[in-house]
């Protein structure tokens, strides 16, 4: 079994992804705006291109004629993966997940209007004087995000009247692509923030991961843990929404779930239709197949008879703090030292403010205590350095 597959969008996870489609035998072709992005440096070829560039995308599809397609990121002119579809191409996990979820304002309506699943109160603004009208009947505080970014990129917590036109200018500078519109949410009182990674196969069930904890700073991912505690109750109510939202969206592969706990239950969050970053926990061992090995699976149509949690483990990114074009890791060495721990350095050619770099790691047999895992990985992360040699 051999297949050919594009790979749109080459950051850490799409690199994981790579060298887990490379242990099964498959050729990946990786693609982003910039060279030397990390999944390019493990694939078998590489291709810089503007993936918002309809022209630029369909060239590149029709010279490599993939088996499949594989996004990654959000920036992406998804209107064309019908049109892939309809060459016989499969887009991971299908061109209807990927243009749902890439845009919050058609996901938000799937899980809320047709599905009527459970989530925050939410409106729409196009222009100010839509913002305005939106943020008095939500309240203070509420959420503000662009409808289509990534990595808490242009989202805030409005808090104060005084901060609007701030916020608003924020949102819309900062969204991705071409859609000069933001969702203001309800804020949601929530005790813990989940991840449930959820898989979607041609041949079997859908299966559920154990779920993850993760708290986020500036609306990013900055640390995850698995398992997190839940209750049953809980659980099962996330299970059962992870479940129809995919399947309304249809196709196959790995997605990242994410809920809000609050003492009143579960509420839908976001979702995302490929590995999760809050997921990098796997590469702890916590399961028995990380988050990057069940897509491999699932998006090639092979065989998962379980996901069983295998232990512990806790995950803490490490940032940058400056521009750079040239720089070192430092304390490798001093991170490794500590007793079950790794880390992954991603290889990103250049640095800025809040990027991140690399990952930490830790784990430990299933019942430990979370909290002292949490601050291991955290210490661990917190060993790694990032020496400048120019900045900008």
């Amino acid at each position: 079994m051999h297949k050919k597959i594009l790979l749109l969008g080459s950051g850490e996870l799409g690199k994981e992804l790579v060298i887990a489609l490379k242990r099964l035998g498959q050729t990946v072709i990786a693609a982003d705006s910039y060279a030397g992005a990390p999944a390019m440096q493990v694939a078998d070829a590489f291709e810089v291109v503007d993936m918002l560039d309809g022209k630029q995308l369909d060239t590149l599809v029709a010279r490599y004629r993939p088996d499949l397609i594989v996004p990654e990121i959000e920036a992406i002119r998804t209107e064309r993966f019908y049109t892939y579809e309809q060459q016989h191409i499969q887009v991971v996990p299908s061109a209807r997940a990927a243009n749902f979820t890439m845009n919050r304002k058609l996901i938000r309506d799937l899980a809320s209007k047709e599905l009527g699943l459970r989530t925050a109160r939410y409106h729409y603004a196009t222009t100010y004087a839509e913002f305005e009208t939106a943020v008095a009947d939500i309240g203070l505080p509420c959420v503000v995000k662009p409808l289509m970014s990534s990595s808490g990129k242009g989202q805030r917590i409005l808090r104060n009247p005084a901060d609007q036109q701030e916020v608003w200018d924020y949102a819309i500078n900062n969204a991705r692509g071409d859609i000069g519109e933001v969702i203001i949410e309800e804020f949601i009182a929530f005790h813990t923030e989940i991840t449930l990674l959820t898989v979607t196969q041609q041949h079997g069930e859908t299966l559920f991961c154990p779920p993850i904890g993760h708290r986020q700073e500036r609306g990013d991912y900055q640390e995850s843990w698995q398992p997190v505690a839940i209750a049953a109750k809980d659980y099962a109510d996330a299970c059962t929404m992870a479940g129809q939202v995919t399947a309304a969206l249809t196709g196959t592969g790995l997605w990242g779930v994410e809920f809000f706990l609050t003492n009143d239950g579960v509420y839908f969050s976001e979702l995302s239709p490929r590995p999760h970053d809050t997921g990098m926990v796997t590469l702890a061992g916590t399961q028995n197949l990380s988050e990057f090995e069940l897509h491999a699976r699932a998006i090639l149509g092979l065989p998962i008879p379980a996901i069983q949690l295998e232990r512990a483990g806790a995950s803490a990114v490490v940032l940058a703090g400056e521009t750079a074009d040239q720089f070192t890791i430092t304390g490798l060495p001093e991170a490794l030292a500590l007793p079950q721990t790794d880390v992954r350095i991603f290889g990103k050619p250049g640095t800025r403010p809040y990027r991140r770099m690399a990952v930490a790691l830790a784990w430990d047999a299933i019942g430990t205590d979370m909290d002292a895992l949490r601050r291991k990985a955290t210490q661990t992360a917190g060993k790694i350095g990032i020496a400048y040699t120019n900045t900008r």
